[in-house]
């Protein structure tokens, strides 16, 4: 597939859910969102009809997302059906890892390849603050699990917001004597504008990537550790925007994700489906298109249409939009 702009899409993000067992202050309310009704969630057999579609068009690579993933029964059924469909060659998951210790062999034994942990400090009490639930041992816990289940690679995603203050050399270092991939994305504009219950984006909480790769480095100059370099040997393959570095001698790598100050849409390769039933051509857009009708009342060519349309309509960039109707959670993390 290819969209107005001549850009390759190749790759298909699925939420499962809008629900999640943890409420992460920059992602939605402590009491959480409205969930959506059974009905109005796709089935699992709509869903692996959508990839199948999706495979005979171009769409190679599928990351499933939520809300939280783990929490849709039947998931590692879905991954199993996905794995046989021919033309998708690999399948990814995006978790806070807190279940992955009960699931990570079987997710794997289904065809699961590779997994992003999200994970936003290694302090316990902040942990606690910002999911306002949960603890950072059984996410810890979750990447022991991923690691041990064989799943190549295992990404640590981190959202960076200055306010939280948090320990980016002590996440970095994470990589010295594990093939673990840090991963530092900067605080995006997804949801409503920053409220008072501490939830919601605000501009002075990003920390630009630049920022963060130097806060890194003078770290590790008081540790008398070398500084971060262009990562090679380890630099894991993928198909997203993050740039690597590594510290000399370790097992894995540092990341950043700029979406913000290093705008990466002239390579952007994917498109988004909500939970239920939505293509999004864009992360910042609020232009949606009905999948979830093309499947229920439609034919195969209905939903290669809807496909069709969504790419005609993926802009050019996300030109800076701050806010969109639904929040992280709603859309697909």
């Amino acid at each position: 597939m290819v969209d107005s702009h001549g850009r390759v899409i190749d790759y298909l993000r699925i939420s499962l859910t809008d629900r999640c067992n943890f409420r992460c202050i920059y992602c939605m309310p402590e009491e959480g969102v409205c969930s959506l009704g059974h009905d109005a969630i796709l089935r699992l057999e709509e869903i692996e009809r959508i990839v199948s579609v999706a495979a005979g068009m171009g769409i190679s690579h599928v990351r499933l997302t939520g809300g939280e993933p783990l929490v849709r029964k039947g998931v590692v059924d879905l991954i199993a059906a996905m794995k046989k469909t021919e033309g998708i060659e690999s399948i990814a998951l995006t978790t806070n890892g807190a279940l992955l210790p009960l699931m990570a062999d079987d997710l794997a034994r289904a065809g699961l390849s590779r997994v992003n942990i999200s994970l936003d400090t290694l302090d316990p009490v902040q942990f606690r603050t910002i999911t306002r639930r949960g603890n950072v041992e059984d996410v810890l816990e979750g990447i022991d699990a991923a690691l041990a289940a064989g799943l190549d690679p295992v990404k640590i995603n981190s959202v960076v917001v200055r306010s939280l203050d948090q320990d980016l050399y002590g996440f970095a270092r994470m990589s010295f004597d594990r093939p673990l991939h840090m991963r530092f994305i900067e605080y995006m504009p997804v949801g409503e504008s920053a409220g008072s219950d501490g939830t919601g984006w605000g501009r002075d909480d990003v920390v630009p990537s630049e920022e963060v790769i130097g806060l890194i480095n003078a770290r590790a100059r008081e540790e008398g550790v070398e500084e971060l370099v262009a990562a090679c040997a380890h630099a894991p393959t993928g198909w997203g925007p993050a740039r690597y570095y590594e510290f000399p001698g370790a097992l894995g790598t540092v990341g950043v994700i700029s979406p913000l100050s290093k705008h990466f849409c002239s390579t952007c390769n994917r498109l988004r489906m909500t939970a239920d039933g939505k293509i999004r051509p864009c992360l910042f857009s609020d232009v949606e298109f009905d999948m979830r009708a093309a499947v229920r009342e439609g034919t195969d060519d209905d939903i290669r249409r809807v496909f069709l349309n969504a790419l005609g309509m993926k802009p050019d960039d996300h030109h800076d939009r701050v806010g969109t109707e639904r929040t992280m959670s709603q859309i697909g993390g």
